[in-house]
Formats: C-alpha cells, structure tokens, sequence
C-alpha cells in the first residue's frame, strides 16, 4: 500500500483507531464540549442577576422594616409623653369643674339652697356666674392635648411591623387593653365635649327655670370626667409599670 493510501486509510478511520498507528500517529474523534457546558454559561449570568435581585429586594425590605421599628419606637416615645401631660391637666380641669359644680349646686343641694345661693361659694361668689376661666381653659387644653395623643395612636395602631396587637404574649396583651381602655376614654371625652358645650350654650336650659334638668347633666359630666381620667390613667400605667 503507497504511503498515500496509508494516511487516507487512516483518516477514514478515525472513530476506530488502528492498533498499530501509522505513521506513528494516532487520530481520534475532535474533542466537543457538551451542550450542557454552553447553557450553564449562558444561564451563569442570568442566575447572578437573579441573585443579585433578590438580594437588593431583602436589603430594601430590611430597610424599611428597621425604618418601621424606629418610627413606632419614637412615635410611642411622644405618645406616652404626650398621655402623662394629658391626664395630669385632664385632673386640673376635672379639680375645677368639681369645685365649679359644689358651688352650682352642691351634692344634691336645691335652688335656694346650693353654696351660691347661701354665698359660701368656694373662691368667692364670683365663681357664680360668668365664665369658669379655669375649669373653660384647663378642659381646652385637655381636649387639645388628648386630640394630638389620640391621632398619634392612630399611627401607631397603622404602623405595627411586628403585628404587636394580634401577636401573644404579656406585651401584647397589654397592648389589647390598652386598646379597650382607649376606646373607654375616647368615648368619655366625646361626651364630656358635647355635654360641657352644651350647658355653657344653655342646650338644656337655664338654671332657674331648669334647675333640675342642669344638676343632673352636671353630675353625669363630672361622673363621666372621673371614669374618663382613671381609663386614660389606668391606659398609661400599662405602658409605664
């Protein structure tokens, strides 16, 4: 066989290799990477991005949880202050409506028989007609103050990132009654506000004519004011103790 015919043989038969190669040269099948190695280098990047994604996804996510926690923390930081100042000038208002209704009518005194009309009105008998200045301006300032510390638990109950309220445990049941005595309260102060506008506008009469009528409002007003002041007061002391 010429020289010639020898390689051509022996590139014809380069998936079955002579045993003895010609020529000293042994051929074989050109080496391929499999497909699989192509599409894992093509998905490389697109896995990094995905990666990359969800990982910038979790740290904004962790942001704005731990922007959350800060909110609420300083929130309930103002809130408390804001209860304490509240129910400390709620109790200079109900100290003067109290003193503002001894003289008014006294515990069951009648018409001709209450402090003023016996001219042992504490303070003097100017405490009987005019506006009550103190007992008027304590109760603006109290339902201001209550006002700001009732919307900021609004944001607080809208911003709860650990679920505080429907979680378990101590804290949280504190918190639910802290919400019940909420509710308490506000309820109080709604109806201290309509019935305090409403005798200072004469919605239910004049006190000669309607003596009865206004003694009865005004004891439900000062009734109502203690069991306001012991919720808001009791509200606070969960948080506090």
């Amino acid at each position: 066989m010429s020289p010639l015919a020898a390689m051509l043989l022996a590139f014809s038969l380069q998936g079955a290799p002579p045993a003895t190669p010609a020529y000293g040269l042994r051929l074989s099948a050109p080496l391929v990477a499999p497909a699989s190695f192509f599409v894992g280098a093509l998905d490389a990047p697109v896995e990094l991005q995905v990666q990359a994604a969800t990982g910038d996804a979790q740290a904004e996510a962790d942001r704005r949880y731990a922007a959350a926690v800060r909110l609420r923390a300083d929130l309930g930081t103002i809130h408390r202050a804001l209860g304490i100042t509240t129910w400390v000038v709620m109790a200079v208002a109900l100290a003067a409506g109290m003193i503002q209704y001894y003289n008014l009518y006294g515990f069951g005194a009648g018409r001709d028989t209450n402090p003023c009309a016996t001219g042992q009105a504490v303070f003097g008998q100017d405490q009987c007609w005019g506006t009550p200045w103190l007992h008027a301006i304590s109760a603006g300032v109290t339902t201001a103050l209550y006002g700001v510390t009732m919307s900021m638990s609004f944001g607080l109950l809208a911003n709860d990132p650990n679920d505080v309220l429907g979680g378990r445990g101590s804290y949280s049941d504190r918190i639910r009654a802290h919400s019940v005595l909420a509710l308490i309260h506000l309820a109080g102060m709604v109806a201290q506000i309509v019935m305090g506008v409403g005798v200072a506008n004469g919605w239910f009469g004049d006190r000669t004519n309607d003596y009865g009528t206004l003694q009865a409002v005004a004891t439900a007003h000062q009734v109502i004011g203690f069991v306001t002041w012991g919720a808001l007061g009791a509200a606070a002391a969960l948080m506090l103790f």
